[in-house]
């Protein structure tokens, strides 16, 4: 439960950099929704990574590259899923980006990332 906890502070910590990235650049920079989505989980993701293998699951043991590669497989889904499912909530329902996001954030957290990173990426 411990590492459970942990892992959401750190998917929370990455997911603050990927939403602050998501704002600034749609309400700042006035760029799209679905490219500043994007970046935010660049960045995010970026911030989770390092935090999940060296805080998270303590997994500074196993080579920096097979980890990075592992990350990558998983994080191609996260952007995927992410992504889409953003535009699939804004442009389709309606739904303000910033409520889409929250939404498939939380549902992508736990029913992908959590559990591929714990079994899959840092095991």
């Amino acid at each position: 439960m411990k590492k459970f906890i942990k892992a959401q502070l750190a998917s929370f910590s990455g997911t603050a950099i990927d939403f602050s990235t998501t704002i600034v650049s749609v309400e700042v920079f006035n760029h799209w929704y679905v490219s500043s989505n994007l970046a935010g989980n660049i960045l995010g993701g970026l911030t989770n990574f390092a935090l999940g293998r060296i805080w998270v699951f303590q997994a500074r043991g196993e080579k920096l590259h097979l980890q990075a590669f592992r990350y990558v497989l998983v994080w191609i889904g996260n952007i995927i899923l992410n992504t889409s499912g953003v535009f699939v909530l804004t442009h389709y329902m309606s739904i303000s980006y910033i409520y889409s996001k929250v939404i498939v954030s939380l549902f992508v957290s736990v029913g992908w990332n959590y559990f591929l990173q714990k079994h899959f990426v840092f095991k």
